[in-house]
Parts: C-alpha cells; sequence; structure tokens
C-alpha cells in the first residue's frame, strides 16, 4: 500500500507542475529536471508496486492474474481482475514514460515525438484512477485512505482542468476572441 500511495503523490506532483506553471504564467517547457525526476520516482514506485502486488493474492503465481484458463476463479470477469488488468495497463505505460525519461530520449525522438508519448501520462493516471477505485473495496480500505485516494484524483484532475482552460482561454485571446 505504501507504494501504491506514494506513487499516486508522486504522480499528483509531476502532473500539478505544468498547471501550476500555467496559473503563474510562467514558462512550461517542455521538460525540465525536477518535473522529470519526480516522474521517474513516479515510474519507479508503479513499477516497484506492481511487483509487489503481483505476490500478494495468489502467492507469487503472477500469471494466474491475467490467464483465465491458468485460474479456478476465473478473476478476469471480477473487480479484481478488472483492478488487476488495469492496473496492469497503468505499469506498462508507466515503463514506457519511464524508458523516455531521459535526455538521449528526447533528443532522439525530437520534442514534438517525445512529448506526445509523454501525453501518455494523462492515461496512465486513467488507469491508475480505475485500478484505485476498483481495488479500494476490494482490499476492504478503511475511509480515511479512501477519502485521501479521491481527494487527490479529484486534485490532479481539476487542476489539469483548470490548466487546460487557462491555455485554450489565451490561446483564444491572442487570436482576437
Amino acid at each position: 500500500m505504501a507504494s501504491a500511495y506514494a506513487g499516486l503523490i508522486f504522480l499528483a506532483v509531476s502532473l500539478w507542475i505544468g498547471p501550476w506553471n500555467v496559473l503563474r504564467r510562467r514558462p512550461n517547457p517542455v521538460s525540465f529536471d525536477l518535473r522529470r525526476d519526480i516522474g521517474i520516482w513516479t515510474g519507479i514506485l508503479a513499477i516497484l508496486h506492481t511487483i509487489i502486488g503481483l505476490t500478494v493474492h495468489l502467492r507469487g503465481r503472477m500469471w494466474m492474474y491475467f490467464f483465465k484458463s491458468l485460474h479456478p476463479l476465473k478473476l478476469q470477469n471480477t473487480q479484481f481482475g478488472f483492478a488487476n488488468l488495469v492496473g496492469l495497463g497503468a505499469a506498462l505505460l508507466f515503463l514506457m514514460l519511464l524508458l523516455i525519461s531521459n535526455d538521449i530520449s528526447l533528443r532522439a525522438l525530437g520534442t514534438r515525438r517525445w512529448k506526445s508519448l509523454q501525453r501518455w501520462t494523462y492515461a496512465a493516471l486513467a488507469l491508475t484512477a480505475a485500478h484505485g477505485i476498483a481495488y479500494q473495496p476490494v482490499e476492504k480500505r478503511r475511509l480515511p485512505w479512501v477519502f485521501v485516494f479521491t481527494a487527490v484524483i479529484i486534485a490532479v484532475s481539476a487542476t489539469q482542468v483548470v490548466g487546460f482552460t487557462q491555455v485554450q482561454r489565451r490561446m483564444g485571446h491572442g487570436q482576437g476572441d
């Protein structure tokens, strides 16, 4: 659980920096070290959480989480199965993001292509939210943890919407609207 909530906080902070810059009317570069470092820690924690999580419920038999024929409980048609599948999707996105979080990838891919790949962070957030929402009742999370999870997801989403709205407003304003 510690890796999940720590990773969620790091993800929230990494996604908060861009809108914060927009709201303060500060430059928002494609990439800068602090945001990238926070993103790297997010990816590390997400992968660590996945590895730890896959050893918990089925005693290390990781393949049983994802292959219906190998598990007698047919986990894929349950909330538990859904949570695991979207969690795997999020983990794979975080792995990809982790692999491109360096100057070599930025130079090799070029700014536009690198940024388009980096935007998959939003899909990773959505999958992380779906994973967490599905797991709260499965794990019988205590109410304070549910509130923390919910508050972080809502705060990140709201911050992104406000930042996006501000950027759109400024772009429209610059065109004579």
